[in-house]
């Protein structure tokens, strides 16, 4: 399907998410007065919306959609505590929230919404499509399916004792009005601890995060606590009837290439995986023409858009 760029304006937003202030960007097409297709997305496991999703974001938006990018709970310019806890399901709650404010802004067809996540927030949006009806369409890129089969290929047997003691030391410690016990996403030091020590996380991380002025290097101990019990992909069988497309990289360690495709076969029609060459963190880089036009094709296939064979703004379907 052919691509067709529009101008865009982007401004600052905020919305409320049941007392906590979620804050982000709001995109939209420039000259066009009819009510637009919107879709809503978010970053993964501790990134900030700076971290090179706002381009899928600018890309959409020039392809004639609505777009709200926005920074989860507890990180970035959003509201929350404790800060850099990332709590998987007040997120796809969060997404939720997100709806409901897009479905409020006049530019925006509330009828028309597709959500996209990628990695953490790919695992999300698989729950978030299955629960809430009003999402038209969804796009999941390189997303997590099972925490606790992630984590159990990452983290070694004998290193469990220690992670789940961590986890028992800091509720403790929060019962009794301690801080959070805190750990690095990757190490920056040869003596530093870090969930993810691969060199493709190391690299990405460490340079996406340079990108963004709010950006820290580390997340909550109980954050990697939910992650090791945060299995989205159970929810796959429930999507349908709404359109789902899996984007898997063919060489995905973090998020196992293996248990996306496994999971991709639970998913009733209409559905479509594409697997494409890399690691998790090519979509952001090396191949992020390659997701980026998936993802808004699938789109275009399943929400409406500008027409793009004629110089009016009627909308196409």
């Amino acid at each position: 399907m052919s691509q067709h760029v529009h101008s865009f304006n982007k401004k600052f937003v905020e919305f409320n998410a049941e007392g906590i202030t979620l804050r982000g960007w709001f995109y939209s097409p420039q000259n066009i007065d009819v009510s637009l297709p919107g879709i809503i997305m978010t970053h993964g496991y501790g990134s900030l919306k700076e971290m090179y999703v706002d381009q899928f974001a600018e890309k959409f938006a020039s392809n004639g959609f609505a777009v709200l990018l926005y920074d989860h709970r507890n990180f970035g310019d959003s509201d929350g505590y404790p800060r850099q806890e990332i709590n998987p399901y007040e997120q796809v709650l969060d997404y939720q929230h997100a709806i409901t404010f897009m479905s409020s802004l006049e530019e925006v067809d509330s009828t028309r919404i597709g959500i996209w996540g990628s990695s953490y927030s790919g695992g999300h949006v698989l729950m978030v499509g299955a629960m809430d009806k009003r999402v038209r369409c969804i796009v999941s890129q390189v997303p997590t399916i099972s925490g606790s089969q992630s984590s159990a290929r990452r983290v070694l047997p004998n290193d469990v004792p220690a992670l789940l003691n961590s986890f028992y030391e800091d509720r403790k410690a929060r019962m009794q009005g301690g801080e959070p016990t805190y750990r690095k996403i990757v190490p920056e030091f040869e003596e530093d601890e870090g969930i993810y020590t691969d060199k493709d996380s190391v690299d990405w991380y460490l340079s996406s995060g340079a990108l963004s002025p709010n950006w820290k290097n580390e997340v909550t101990i109980r954050s990697i606590e939910l992650s090791r019990s945060y299995n989205p992909g159970n929810f796959i069988s429930l999507i349908s009837p709404t359109p789902l497309l899996l984007l898997v990289a063919g060489d995905d360690t973090i998020t196992p290439t293996d248990l996306a495709v496994n999971a991709f076969e639970d998913a009733k029609e209409p559905k479509r995986l594409k697997i494409i060459d890399g690691h998790h963190f090519t979509p952001y880089l090396e191949k992020f023409e390659v997701y980026s036009n998936e993802a808004i094709t699938w789109f275009k296939e399943h929400l409406s858009t500008i027409d793009e064979t004629s110089n009016t703004n009627e909308l196409t379907y």
